[in-house]
């Protein structure tokens, strides 16, 4: 089991499917690595010598279509079993494995694959007709996991003709090892490139924040496409000698999911805020899951109603964690401290701080920047760059700051309490209002399934508060439930935080990871009733 020296170089030569993997198939060839559920309710209970040899296989294929160490290989999939092995196996070969989401368009496709100049692209049978479109006239080595199709060999197919490749390439710490397309808030997403260094910094992750040890089975609900899944459903679980257990579904069902938390023996579990939202929401009193001892939540910050809700059904705390597809953990309500509500505390050995516009920190209570310290070298687990974009690598990076883009502020005990992305922001008549806390008060109201808030153009105050609302079940739309959710906000924040405007709507936009897309929104506001 791995703990983060703290002490230890950040550089040097590393490759997490040696130095960790490797290690763990040494000592442990026969215990559980794996715990797969498929769709149909078949499962696959993968050892770490089973991964192992999959993993080598998987480096055989890539390299028998032409992948070398330093190429990137888009993955294109799902859950799919053979998502860990080609993670593994790029790993090994020295690639640069580029997770993406079944979700991607054809334009998606085409811009990852030219933007990151793709040697490869592994991809789902249900992603062969897109990725066919966007590929066209494209000199890339092409896999499907589905049958053969024509320029399309089988995974499977190759999988079992090739020897394995038994030997793991020696790549330095700060060698490209991932590359994740992550939107910011103008122009085209970003390639945030990490080294192999990143792997074993997820050690910290998983001690400070998953609480993993070798006899937990830890369940991850993230997509494979979202970096939250090089967190929970690959690096920290291993570096810290746990299982993995995973489940290949179409759709997310809180029922379906409570129900696997009965039958399986998942003690640790990390899902998105939406996901507990509908678990809440989903008549979960006097639940009980026999395994579960430690729940984690990431992605967004979430109320701190649902975290009251969910302990007072199960028992549990939910320990919300901090970080971005360009770190690691930051900051985290650690295991026996929970702070609802709260982003916690940094997680060491992280300088992590509020500051203003000109770097300097900030007294408890102010809000401000939320900022990495990177003085005297690289942060564990801070990524090397936005690939092939150095303006807008350097645009994050001011004196010895990494900037997050998040604001918050810190209270006298260190914990630190987000506000929101600087662009979430709302100014009105001389007021700042987080979205966050207009959010949380409007849950707190049984009609409110989920919101987004969002600011709104208004001639007389600049902007004003915005929600929009997906109600729960059993309730409609009405000017006295508008009222009804106006006061409720006004008498759980300040007054003039109520959201001005409500919309009712069925669905709200939101990434692949499950985050709400604001901006989307925002823009949609501003762009229908002008400024």
């Amino acid at each position: 089991m791995e703990s983060f020296d703290h002490d230890g170089p950040a550089q040097g030569r590393y490759n997490f499917a040696r130095d960790v993997f490797a290690k763990l198939v040494a000592e442990r060839p026969d215990d559980r690595a794996l715990l797969w559920v498929g769709p149909a309710g078949e499962t696959h209970d993968r050892s770490f010598a089973d991964l192992d040899a999959a993993a080598a296989r998987a480096a055989a294929v890539l390299a028998g279509v032409g992948v070398r160490r330093g190429d990137v290989v888009l993955l294109l999939m799902s859950r799919e079993l053979e998502w860990w092995d080609l993670m593994l196996g790029c790993l090994r070969l020295g690639a640069i494995a580029s997770p993406g989401t079944v979700q991607s368009t054809v334009k998606d496709i085409a811009y990852r694959a030219t933007a990151a100049k793709a040697r490869c692209v592994v991809v789902s049978a249900e992603m062969v007709d897109k990725a066919t479109e966007a590929l066209n006239g494209l000199a890339i080595a092409r896999i499907t996991l589905g049958d053969p199709r024509p320029e399309w060999p089988g995974y499977r197919e190759l999988a079992a003709t090739v020897e394995p490749l038994l030997e793991i390439a020696d790549t330095a710490a700060d060698e490209p090892a991932l590359c994740y397309f992550t939107s910011g808030t103008t122009g085209l997403p970003k390639m945030t490139e990490h080294g192999h260094g990143y792997a074993r910094a997820h050690a910290i992750t998983g001690e400070y924040w998953l609480d993993l040890g070798p006899d937990d089975l830890h369940w991850n609900l993230s997509d494979t496409g979202w970096a939250k899944a090089a967190w929970g459903s690959l690096f920290a679980p291993w570096c810290r000698g746990a299982a993995i257990f995973a489940y290949h579904c179409p759709q997310f069902d809180p029922a379906e999911s409570l129900d696997l938390l009965r039958r399986y023996p998942i003690s640790t579990l990390c899902a998105t805020p939406t996901a507990y939202r509908m678990f809440v929401r989903s008549g979960l009193e006097g639940e009980r899951m026999n395994a579960l001892r430690h729940c984690v939540s990431a992605g967004e910050p979430l109320n701190p109603e649902v975290m009251n809700r969910w302990h007072a059904a199960t028992g549990l705390d939910i320990h919300d964690g901090y970080g971005q597809t360009e770190t690691v953990l930051l900051c985290a309500n650690r295991p026996g401290m929970a702070r609802r509500g709260s982003m916690g505390r940094p997680a060491p050995p992280f300088d992590l701080a509020v500051i203003d516009e000109a770097g300097a920190r900030l007294p408890a209570g102010v809000e401000g920047n939320v900022a990495l310290r990177t003085a005297g070298g690289r942060a564990p687990g801070l990524f090397l760059g936005y690939r092939g974009d150095p303006v807008r690598t350097e645009a994050v990076f001011q004196d010895d700051w990494y900037l997050t883009g998040d604001r918050a502020y810190v209270d006298e005990e260190g914990y630190f309490w987000f506000v929101g992305r600087a662009d979430d922001v709302i100014l009105s008549s001389g007021y700042r209002i987080g979205p966050f806390e207009v959010e949380s008060a409007l849950f707190e109201h049984p009609a409110v399934a989920e919101s987004a808030v969002v600011s709104s153009p208004d001639p007389t105050r600049g902007e004003v508060v915005k929600a929009f609302v997906i109600l729960s079940s059993g309730w409609d739309p009405s000017d006295e439930l508008v009222k009804a959710l106006q006061e409720q906000v006004k008498k759980t924040t300040a007054p003039y935080k109520y959201p001005r405007r409500i919309e009712f709507v069925a669905d709200l936009p939101k990434t692949a990871s499950g985050k709400i897309r604001r901006k989307e929104l925002r823009d949609q506001e501003w762009h229908e009733l002008g400024r």
